[in-house]
């Protein structure tokens, strides 16, 4: 086990912006700890600068060990074979050279005592079921989630001591996904995860989090952090409340105190004049008057000024959750109505039926209910069957006609060439003045500085934004959500922003997820089991 010392980390960007500044915290020995934050916050650039894949604009990771790291995106292995990947290739060159007869010196220093490395990276591919996969099995032919079991098999390959993860379970079914949590819960590495499965961040015995603030430690897990946060968060507003009392008594106090001063002045003209007091010296008492209401506002401006700023400050600290509210209206279908029947349907091609066992059920309207099952057991299939986007090969599936919105993980409901502001103005089918729609960019996190971006360029979170403004403005409220993996792209606050609105939504709802708690909170209690073609109930 080792420690891992992040000293005095800065980062800038190439123009100059900086990214995070003066990053410090200490990993003992054996902690597993979480790395939170919105996107963009530099979480996995500070990952790549531990593993030493990035260099630092400034300060030090100090570390005895070299860490094994896990990257979000896997595309630049796609070159390797999965032994290249796994940093073994040489290992078992040498191996086979050696066994071929050969009797190089340098084979034998490559492989040193190491003679069992072909069977331990067997065994540790077989025990992420990659039993089809093959050594020298090139990495471009493999799948997300078979890429991402690879680079987990290689923790029990390498037994590192230091572990950083980031998104590990991304690609991952709910199988793969509980083995992850054993065996970083059973190890005794220092592991550092990156991630928004918060079953996971539940898991690790604290939560760092990672703001323009800098670095903020949290002595417990993501449930621990989180209601720490709230109670900030109901501090920050309590104080904005008595700050925006102090704002209204202090202008109060400045009108009254401005008021008071004229009457004041206007009743001392008029005294001068009853007195015959020369002009010259009524000019001069006016003057002082004057002088005296100007060193009188600039107070109570000062004071104002200071109040104002403050409230700023507080507002400015506060999460952007907190300003979004999405509404839908209930869905207009009545509950209960039928919506989708199925009769031994199955689909395939010419190498057989995708399913072992034909699926019977029906879908009612306000009905939650997840398709479950392994990667690669037919979920994405049958949402296109159930939206009629396919047909079954065998079977009949009869739907009535009803309005859906499908949420897939790339959230290709937006068209790339667009700018925030046209998608929006392309949902704006009642009308709505420019100001107007402009207001719900803004309610939806879109400043001006966002408009004229283009939506190829938005963050997962930011797509999924965009969305749920453009059906607010256009007022569509669908009969059905379609939600396919809708939490993979997302960092927490947009799950949970994700969460509270389809959990509020009044209609039916069809899910793909294998993040258990989002299912949970969202109320799924049925599931399309496509290992057995059954009902069975997920919440106790």
């Amino acid at each position: 086990m080792s420690d891992i010392v992040v000293k005095q980390i800065t980062y800038i960007h190439p123009n100059r912006e900086f990214l995070f500044q003066n990053i410090n915290f200490t990993l003992g020995a054996g902690e597993k700890v979480s790395l939170v934050g919105n996107n963009g916050s530099g979480k996995s650039t500070l990952l790549k600068i531990m593993a030493g894949q990035l260099e630092p604009s400034g300060g030090e990771v100090i570390c005895d060990a070299i860490p094994y790291y896990i990257p979000q995106h896997l595309g630049q292995y796609n070159h390797l074979t999965v032994a290249g990947a796994l940093r073994v290739e040489e290992k078992i060159d040498a191996l086979h050279a050696i066994l071929r007869g050969e009797v190089d010196e340098s084979y034998f220093t490559t492989l040193g005592d190491d003679w069992q490395v072909e069977e331990r990276c067997r065994a540790a591919l077989d025990s992420w079921e990659l039993k089809h996969v093959e050594l020298t099995s090139s990495m471009e032919l493999l799948s997300g989630g078979e890429k991402t079991r690879i680079f987990l098999a290689g923790l029990d390959i390498h037994t590192p001591s230091v572990v950083l993860l980031d998104e590990p379970t991304n690609h991952l079914d709910r199988w793969s996904r509980e083995k992850l949590y054993d065996l970083i819960c059973r190890g005794s590495a220092t592991v550092l995860v990156v991630s928004h499965d918060r079953t996971l961040l539940n898991l690790l015995s604290q939560t760092m989090e990672l703001s323009r603030m800098g670095i903020t430690v949290y002595g417990g897990n993501y449930d621990f952090c989180k209601e720490q946060k709230e109670v900030r968060v109901q501090a920050l507003q309590e104080r904005i409340e008595d700050k925006q009392k102090e704002l209204r008594l202090a202008k109060k106090v400045a009108r009254e105190a401005a008021e008071r001063q004229q009457k004041r002045e206007v009743r001392g003209e008029k005294q001068s004049l009853r007195k015959g007091i020369p002009r010259i010296m009524m000019n001069t008492l006016k003057n002082r008057a004057e002088s005296c209401s100007s060193k009188l506002k600039d107070v109570h401006a000062e004071k104002i000024g200071s109040i104002a700023t403050s409230l700023s400050e507080n507002r400015a600290a506060l999460p952007d959750l907190g300003q979004m509210k999405v509404n839908f209206n209930p869905s207009v279908l009545h509950e209960g109505k039928v919506l989708v029947t199925a009769r031994d349907v199955n689909f395939g091609y010419t190498e057989g039926m995708l399913w072992e066992r034909p699926l019977d059920f029906q879908i009612k309207s306000g009905e939650r209910i997840a398709l479950c099952g392994r990667n690669g057991s037919g979920k994405t299939t049958l949402l296109r069957l159930l939206l009629g986007k396919l047909e079954p090969t065998k079977g009949v599936l009869t739907r009535t006609d009803f309005k859906y919105v499908y949420l897939d993980q790339e959230y290709s409901m937006l068209r790339a060439d667009l700018t925030v502001y046209a998608q929006a103005e392309r949902y704006n089918v009642n009308n709505l003045p420019e100001h107007e729609l402009k207001m719900r960019l803004n309610r939806f996190l879109f400043s001006a500085l966002a408009w004229d971006k283009p939506c190829e360029q938005l963050s997962g979170g930011e797509r999924m934004r965009l969305i749920f403004c453009c059906l607010m403005i256009s007022n569509n409220t669908p009969d059905v959500f379609v939600l396919d993996e809708p939490t993979n792209n997302l960092d927490i606050q947009n799950i949970e922003i994700m969460t509270s609105t389809i959990r509020d939504y009044r209609g039916t709802v069809i899910v793909v997820s294998h993040d258990q708690r989002f299912m949970e909170e969202i109320g799924v209690e049925r599931c399309i089991d496509l290992s057995s073609s059954s009902f069975f109930e997920i919440l106790e």
